[in-house]
């Protein structure tokens, strides 16, 4: 007789032993649990109490959250208009990201047999491409446009790299191009900046009053047909040329509450029933209706990208290879209660250590909780000089100072929840 055989208990414990770890590591190792008191400070816009607790946790918990620990800090010190600091560790985030892309076969196998929570989290696409995003809104309010631009052009190629190589359903962000545009016109550089408003009118046909620099700029550099077509179009937005003395004023609202990975199971023509479980987003409220008034200027901030469909998209495209995986899983968990079942002779304890090694099967249900649901933004035409811009969302109202040079355009970056 085996070793093995005259210790039956020995592979039975070591099942008992792999399933307590699996089932403890899930609760301690549950980042979205242990991150819920950050949420609820930076929701509440204390932003430093956010950050000493999310610095506390970092010192405590796991490697396998690295990135997402960075990608929250960098979010929390650019919604406290920490503009520096918060480019920084956005920075820190994106080489840690591209460190991690790089696939693990030992995490790879490891995964299979306990769960994808285990694994480093990478991040999802868009949350890679929304680094990018804020540090380019990050450098806009330092008023460093070049910097800017290098960061919304990154967007836009790792998008089209995505699209073309990698063969992915995905739009180009509105809000880069967008933002593309601002920092363009800011730089006068009036047919890039037509192209980028162009690009994002034609992603978000529902700009409103937002299309006031498309329909300047298209006659303004002699795009005749575009111009008449727009001007049909849109007969109510007034779009003269800019006065010597006049400037611009461009608020970006960072709206609302992205949504959260919750369970949803899913058979797939597998049989295993609930054991095949996969994550989806679930909205956390719809995002706020924006007002900002600018002396007597009163706008409803427009929905340019909503962060939340971006989201959805994103992950549906991992769907199928999410599914794969954790069919591959159930079935080497499968073959390894059913080897442990052949060499016990013992068929029970075969289920029973399938059972377990199931028992810490679940979808990774971490993101990147402290990103907006959607980008908003109002614009309005000023003179030069020194201005307040009101915010009003959920019955709270903030005011910013803004400085804008003739000819320039100013940008304000305003969060609510």
């Amino acid at each position: 007789m085996t070793p093995l055989l005259r210790h039956p208990a020995r592979p039975l414990g070591g099942v008992l032993a792999l399933a307590s770890v699996l089932l403890l590591t899930g609760c301690a190792g549950d980042y979205v649990a242990r991150t819920r008191g950050v949420r609820a400070s930076y929701q509440s816009e204390d932003y430093p109490g956010a950050l000493a607790q999310l610095d506390a946790m970092e010192k405590e918990g796991s490697g396998k959250d690295a990135l997402l620990v960075l990608l929250d800090k960098g979010m929390l010190l650019h919604s406290a208009g920490k503009w520096t600091e918060s480019n920084a560790v956005l920075e820190e985030a994106e080489k840690l990201s591209a460190q991690l892309d790089g696939v693990s076969v030992s995490e790879e196998a490891g995964a299979l047999i306990t769960n994808e929570r285990q694994r480093a989290y990478r991040g999802e696409d868009f949350e890679k491409l929304m680094i990018s995003v804020f540090q380019a809104l990050n450098y806009a309010e330092l008023e460093d446009d070049e910097a800017a631009m290098v960061e919304v052009r990154q967007v836009n190629e790792r998008l089209q790299k995505m699209v073309t190589e990698e063969k992915k359903p995905y739009q180009q962000l509105a809000i880069a191009r967008y933002l593309g545009g601002v920092i363009r016109e800011d730089q006068r550089d009036w047919d890039s900046a037509y192209i980028d408003y162009a690009k994002a009118y034609e992603l978000e046909p529902r700009l409103g009053s937002l299309v006031e620099p498309l329909l300047r700029l298209s006659k303004y550099t002699g795009r005749d047909d575009v111009y008449a077509a727009l001007k049909e179009k849109y007969p109510e937005v007034a779009h003269p040329p800019l006065a010597r003395d006049e400037s611009q004023v461009v608020v970006v609202v960072e709206a609302g509450l992205s949504p959260e990975k919750q369970p949803a199971s899913r058979d797939h023509g597998s049989g295993g029933g609930n054991l095949i479980e996969v994550p989806v987003y679930r909205d956390r409220g719809s995002a706020p209706s924006v007002r900002v008034k600018l002396g007597d200027q009163d706008e409803r901030a427009v929905t340019v990208t909503s962060l939340a469909d971006v989201a959805r998209l994103h992950l549906d495209t991992r769907i199928g290879g999410m599914l794969a995986k954790q069919l591959a899983g159930a079935a080497v968990k499968a073959g390894l209660a059913a080897g442990l079942g052949a060499v016990t002779k013992s068929e029970e304890l075969g289920i029973l250590a399938f059972l377990l090694l199931n028992a810490g099967n679940a979808p990774d249900l971490r993101s990147w909780l402290s990103l907006p649901a959607e980008f908003q933004v109002a614009r309005f035409r000023v003179s030069a000089g020194s201005h307040t811009v009101r915010v009003e969302a959920g019955g709270r109202v903030t005011e910013h100072t803004v400085d804008v040079k003739p000819g320039r355009v100013g940008l304000v970056v305003v969060r609510r929840y």
